[in-house]
């Protein structure tokens, strides 16, 4: 289960096309055992993935990707907030269902945001992920962000290219959390 925003539902390319799409090639290339589900809304937060999270998992999963936060960042969310959000959202998952592995997607802002902001910003993820024992990307848009030609026009949201880029990028962790997680799945 990838847990996201627009990034992660695809916005204006289409689904077969946007990243949780690509792992599910490189899962069903691998002979991997798993099916990719797309919990990505756009425009959602960290707080309208925490209202969610129950929903999301009604299901079931092996594994949940955290990959929210963008949103926060650019509507100014405090920091603060934004790790209380995601640290609750690992909570609430895992009191759903204990075994549940987790990965936290790091996400980064802009530099004209404020050095303060984009510091403290940068550092939750990587602080909410150690404290909840949870694999981290460091940064979901890894040599995608700020590269014009692997973005739309908005400057925001990633081409067919930049997707294949972010699948790059979270494969060899989830590679590895699947692989702990044997062969058993839903």
């Amino acid at each position: 289960m990838i847990l996201g925003d627009s990034i992660t539902a695809g916005y204006g390319v289409d689904p077969a096309q946007a990243y949780p799409a690509l792992l599910q090639q490189k899962i069903d290339s691998a002979g991997l055992p798993f099916e990719i589900a797309n919990a990505g809304v756009s425009g959602d937060t960290t707080a309208g993935g925490l209202r969610r999270i129950d929903w999301a998992l009604s299901h079931g999963a092996d594994v949940l990707i955290v990959a929210l936060g963008g949103n926060d960042g650019l509507r100014g969310v405090p920091p603060k907030q934004t790790a209380a959000n995601l640290d609750s959202i690992i909570k609430r998952a895992r009191a759903k269902i204990p075994s549940l592995a987790v990965i936290v997607a790091g996400m980064q802002m802009p530099a004209n945001f404020g050095r303060e902001f984009v510091e403290e910003y940068k550092a939750v993820f990587p602080r909410v992920a150690a404290e909840n024992n949870a694999e981290l990307i460091p940064f979901l848009l890894e040599g995608v962000g700020g590269v014009a030609n692997l973005n739309q026009l908005d400057r925001i949201h990633p081409t067919a290219e930049g997707h294949k880029r972010i699948a790059e990028t979270v494969w060899p962790v989830l590679q590895k959390v699947l692989a702990k997680q044997g062969v058993v799945s839903k």
